[in-house]
């Protein structure tokens, strides 16, 4: 482990060191005020793609990349500011989205367990062996489930709840609440992995309602909605954000206007941010305000500002997007 030295900087300090970097500052005072608001580490986050780098023969004997501290010519203050106005405002948007499908998805969860029983979260014929065997050491020799680590979790998040209808359930039904009323205080983190341990058919019966053709392929689009949403909600940077739970891309044409996210010309097919807005505008079509969310991104995206060594593409959107299915409003699902 190497000893962490380097001194406390002041803010006047830290533009002097970004200039001797080769960062390109014309005018101090909103140096000074941009650094106050954000920070010298979100800011330099920003400026990341804008850095040198260098190749180099690694100890193994292989070529690789090393990113230096210096910047590229050319490389602008100004081009930070831009990215972190065009970010913030594209985490807005897309928590906008994310609250919708959240409450729909509580909504259908309560909906359909509840027509097996009230308290269907408890049983575990509603869900699979493998979320409901015991296969988890709790580090006291003591084996429990991941259906177990659920409940007790949601167990907490009900203790702590100060809601009217929660109080209600604690006083008058010994803390025992329906399904139904259950979902009401679920974050999707939750929600995601509830209907991951869900019995095959039921959690079909959800992803029928979104359109979405199996379990598989919505439980994988639920976990990333929450990797998303979980990076917009902490402020973190987003756009160009390499997604560790990237959604699934439909298979055999399943989804048509999905269709697209397989192609090969497609950037960062994986990982880069398109995949999931592509899949929120798809399970928007099914909860509402798809029409004015749709706009209102293309509006935005059209926005993005032109800065050096960063393009649309690093979020992963191909080329002519916006002319796909997916994003015309009038188009059907």
């Amino acid at each position: 482990m190497v000893e962490y030295t380097k001194p406390w900087m002041s803010i006047k300090q830290q533009i002097a060191q970004l200039q001797g970097r080769g960062l390109i500052v014309d005018d101090e005072s909103a140096a000074e005020q941009l650094l106050e608001e954000v920070g010298y580490y979100r800011l330099t986050g920003y400026l990341y793609p804008s850095r040198e780098s260098e190749k180099f023969i690694d100890d193994r004997g292989r070529q690789s990349t090393r990113i230096l501290s210096s910047y590229r010519k050319d490389t602008r203050l100004e081009h930070a500011a831009a990215l972190i106005a065009f970010d913030r405002a594209l985490r807005l948007l897309v928590l906008e989205a994310v609250e919708r499908i959240e409450v729909s998805l509580r909504t259908q969860v309560g909906y359909i367990l509840g027509q097996t029983s009230a308290f269907a979260h408890l049983d575990q014929r509603c869900f699979t062996p493998a979320f409901t065997a015991p296969s988890i050491d709790t580090g006291a020799g003591v084996m429990t489930s991941k259906h177990a680590e659920w409940i007790s979790r949601v167990d907490e998040r009900r203790a702590s709840s100060k809601e009217a209808f929660v109080e209600h359930f604690r006083r008058k039904y010994d803390d025992r609440m329906p399904i139904w009323a259950l979902t009401e205080i679920l974050e999707l983190g939750h929600l995601a992995k509830l209907y991951r341990g869900l019995q095959n058919d039921l959690a079909t019966r959800i992803a029928l309602h979104y359109s979405v053709p199996s379990k598989t392929v919505l439980a994988s689009w639920i976990a990333s909605t929450n990797y998303v949403r979980n990076v917009a909600a902490h402020q973190a940077r987003l756009f160009n954000r390499k997604l560790v739970d990237a959604p699934t891309r439909p298979k055999n044409n399943a989804i048509p206007v999905l269709a697209h996210l397989r192609e090969d010309t497609a950037p960062k097919q994986d990982f880069g941010l398109y995949n999931s807005l592509a899949v929120i505008a798809y399970l928007l079509r099914s909860i509402g305000g798809y029409a004015d969310w749709t706009r209102r991104l293309k509006e935005l995206v059209a926005t993005f500002p032109s800065v050096p060594h960063v393009r649309i593409d690093s979020m992963g959107f191909p080329d002519g997007w916006a002319q796909q299915g997916l994003w015309k409003t009038s188009g059907s699902s």
